[in-house]
């Protein structure tokens, strides 16, 4: 379905894995996903946005997937109603009351949620393998399908998977046996097996496969519920891919492993001293662009269309980088050691080479064209694989001058956010100036909230640090909020919060979207970038789904936003 700028709309982000339902595994899921779906039809909004559900690596970040084609787990709901093949009697085996009201509690605890989702898929699958699979049912056939319409990309998937079980659980396949470290030479070892240890290991690949059925399944049937709804499923596709991923693993001639894209410093997120100094050192190798254009970027519109059979828009993350991304030539383990060199002791160590942009700064009109000529080609292609899906670019960060015009040309909404876009004084500029093919986010999930922002900056003029900058900060929201001409109140009032609402809502920018935060007035976070925390992508929200309509509070904020949005024509 064809979303058109003609209709201005408006929408919340939320992770799924932050989403709380009273009967939830310990971590969102495609239940919780129904229910704000259903939350958002209440209140008339028509987006729901979420970071991407891509399989998650070890660090549990959505932007550091195992594969950027096969479906997280633990975002399924895995109750006897959801999955069919899982019997009553088996989950409360596996799941028994206590150890879900341990789960539920507090931050999501990646490690126990993974294993018990695990165990109950496995549990599903055994079942669904008698029942249906050796006797070639009507279920059995629909599985079969699947399969061979995924043919392309999940044979590699799955048995990628099952060789990260064989070395201890670990995807970094550059660490395993030799005989591993490709999907040719894992096949012949594989051959090479016992045809019992063999079999046993095909009968894996398949329960792989099979959780990545129900995982279309399951999100195909919540796009679906999205649209008879009118509420449209907004998804997020990172640009780059793990190196120690599924892709990278079979895909090989694609990615350039002798460097690593980041961004470079600026002065937005200075978490950290290298961060400060050298940059954001993502670890996500290259792509060798010309070796993708030459198989008619099959592995790119493999992924494409994949997002799209999920969602009816989605966002590109750090679309920056089909352009031109700033690169590193070593990987972040080694960040430390580079720390304290000069960048004359840098490239001592690298052999002359340093971080900088790939595949050409933007020093020259020759080379600024070359990307620009990239870039424009990429998009093209992309959109060509979306078909009626709507592209979303989110293009923050240092933005070379020929992007806004490659994306207007294009027909792409790129992203406004306030604190970001400002006149030569420093006060934000004024949304109703924003460019009509645009989406306005007071912050993205990269981004302190509001409340954070405002308690952050009489944090810092408290403590005496940088107080004339966080005055001013304060004064511009003031200004943004329609209320410069009075000083800033200590705590961050309803009115302010309303306020500065409302003036992202009137923005000219098609799309508006607040993340769940913005909308109830809270300060969590779910990612502080450019760090390596172990709360980063934990947060769950304080309550239920079905609480925010219940709780007072929420709800009198729920409805506030709602009314907002209608008085500024926004929604269908």
């Amino acid at each position: 379905m064809k979303l058109s700028p003609d209709t201005s709309l408006a929408g919340v982000l939320v992770p799924v894995f932050a989403i709380r339902t009273a009967d939830d595994l310990g971590i969102g899921d495609t239940e919780g996903v129904r229910q704000m779906i259903e939350w958002c039809h209440r209140h008339g909004l028509n987006l729901l946005q979420t970071l991407p559900i891509n399989e998650t690596s070890d660090d549990n970040s959505p932007y550091n997937a195992i594969s950027s084609l096969a479906i997280e787990p633990t975002t399924l709901t895995l109750t006897p109603r959801a999955l069919p093949d899982l019997s009553p009697k088996k989950f409360r085996t596996l799941a028994p009351p206590e150890r879900l009201a341990e789960l539920r509690r507090g931050p999501v605890r990646w490690a126990d949620v993974k294993a018990l989702k695990q165990s109950l898929l496995e549990a599903a699958f055994e079942s669904f393998f008698k029942r249906h699979f050796e006797r070639e049912t009507e279920r059995a056939r629909r599985f079969r399908a699947f399969l061979a319409a995924n043919a392309d990309w999940l044979a590699d998937y799955a048995l990628f998977r099952v060789l990260m079980e064989e070395n201890g659980g670990t995807p970094a396949w550059e660490r395993w046996p030799e005989a591993h470290r490709g999907p040719r030479r894992a096949r012949t070892w594989l051959l090479s097996l016992p045809s019992r240890q063999r079999a046993a290991l095909e009968r894996r690949q398949l329960f792989r496969a099979y959780v990545q059925w129900i995982a279309f399944e399951q999100w195909q049937a919540v796009k679906a519920q999205g649209e008879a709804r009118r509420v449209f499923l907004m998804g997020d596709m990172p640009f780059g891919v793990s190196r120690h991923s599924a892709d990278v693993w079979a895909q090989r001639a694609f990615f350039d492993l002798d460097w690593c894209g980041g961004a470079p410093p600026e002065r937005t997120f200075k978490v950290d001293a290298f961060t400060e100094k050298w940059g954001q050192n993502w670890g996500i190798p290259l792509y060798r662009w010309d070796e993708l254009r030459r198989h008619n970027f099959e592995w790119w519109r493999t992924r494409v269309r994949n997002l799209c059979a999920m969602f009816h828009l989605y966002r590109i993350d750090h679309v920056l980088g089909l352009f031109r991304i700033y690169a590193f030539p070593w990987t972040p383990d080694r960040n430390a050691e580079f720390l304290p060199l000069s960048e004359a002791e840098a490239a001592a160590r690298t052999g002359g080479r340093l971080p900088g942009f790939k595949p050409f700064p933007d020093d020259t009109p020759e080379h600024k064209a070359f990307n620009q000529a990239q870039g424009e080609e990429l998009l093209r292609m992309i959109q060509e694989a979306s078909g009626e899906t709507t592209v979303v670019a989110e293009d923050l960060g240092v933005v070379p001058d020929y992007v806004p015009p490659t994306l207007e040309k294009l027909g792409i909404p790129g992203f406004r956010i306030p604190m970001l876009f400002r006149e030569p004084d420093g006060a934000y500029s004024d949304p109703k100036q924003y460019p009509r093919l645009s989406l306005a986010q007071p912050a993205t999930h990269d981004h302190p909230p509001l409340a954070a922002q405002w308690q952050e900056c009489w944090a810092s003029i408290e403590a005496g640090r940088d107080a004339e900058n966080a005055q001013r900060e304060l004064q511009h929201m003031m200004r943004l909020a329609g209320l410069g001409e009075e000083p800033p109140p200590r705590q961050f009032e309803d009115r302010i919060h309303d306020a500065l609402m409302r003036a992202v809502l009137g923005a000219r920018s098609w799309l508006a979207v607040f993340q769940i935060q913005d909308i109830f007035g809270q300060p969590e976070r779910f990612n502080t970038p450019g760090s390596i925390a172990p709360t980063n992508w934990t947060h769950r929200l304080a309550h239920t789904v079905r609480e925010f309509d219940t709780d007072p509070r929420l709800r009198a904020r729920a409805e506030t936003f709602a009314r907002m949005a209608r008085e500024a024509g926004r929604g269908l």
